[in-house]
């Protein structure tokens, strides 16, 4: 008699099997027994641009994210993207070349600030349709720097002054922080003994604009699936909600 079993079809061991190595490989996982299909990504650690970072460093590729954020969108039984994040920042192109993918997708999307959500994770955190950030989170505000060779020319500042206006035009044109008190944060020199720029907490997050709203991992699945439910009403674009 004929096996009529799909060939494509697992086991519950095969299954865990599978997510697994989703996890080990991607620092994702996908959630099949739920109210919704959901992607959770997790940007974790320092941000890898384009030189490799040391081996004892965790990590979030580049390299690996983007293609997935590519393959999230075009399957069309990923209902929706939670993005959780507990990074110290990391390359500014790299981030923001993350952030502006997540920005663009039409699966509806979600991120929560666990840990930290320092430096280019800012704007890797508004990038989402919503975001939220657990009361016990952080996040450090301040300009752009660099390591290495600095030529003391004028070129210098303009080039560093052009980066800085595009990770600010990001962050204030996809939360509701305005430009002149993103500014007035990143430039404090009374906070940090040896930095420039300001540490702030979950809830001052919210108070300022910078994230939509407090909340738990509950939160955030709720938010989501909320969004799932609803997109169909959703005007075009990617204007806060």
């Amino acid at each position: 008699m004929a096996n009529t079993t799909p060939s494509d079809s697992k086991s519950p061991a095969e299954e865990q099997l599978d997510q697994a190595q989703l996890i080990e490989e991607t620092g994702s996982v996908r959630t099949p027994n739920a109210k919704h299909l959901i992607h959770c990504l997790n940007i974790i650690g320092q941000v890898e641009g384009h030189n490799v970072l040391p081996e004892d460093t965790k990590t979030t590729k580049y390299e690996h994210v983007l293609p997935a954020l590519v393959a999230i969108e075009q399957d069309r039984s990923i209902e929706g993207l939670l993005i959780l994040l507990n990074t110290m920042g990391g390359d500014v192109e790299a981030g923001l070349a993350i952030a502006e993918v997540i920005a663009g997708m039409q699966t509806p999307t979600v991120s929560l600030v666990v840990g930290g959500g320092h430096s280019i994770g800012i704007p890797l955190a508004v990038s989402a349709d919503v975001s939220l950030i657990v009361p016990s989170a952080s996040m450090t505000v301040h300009p752009v720097r660099t390591s290495g060779l600095v030529l003391g020319v004028p070129q210098t500042t303009i080039y560093f002054s052009k980066i800085q206006e595009r990770i600010t035009g990001f962050i204030t044109s996809h939360s509701r922080i305005s430009k002149a008190r993103l500014e007035n944060m990143m430039l404090n020199t009374q906070e940090m003994a040896t930095d420039m720029g300001t540490v702030i907490s979950g809830a001052e997050a919210v108070e300022c604009g910078l994230i939509d709203r407090l909340g738990s991992l509950r939160d955030a699945i709720d938010a989501l699936y909320h969004r799932i439910e609803t997109q169909e009403l959703r005007p075009s674009g990617n204007a806060k909600a």
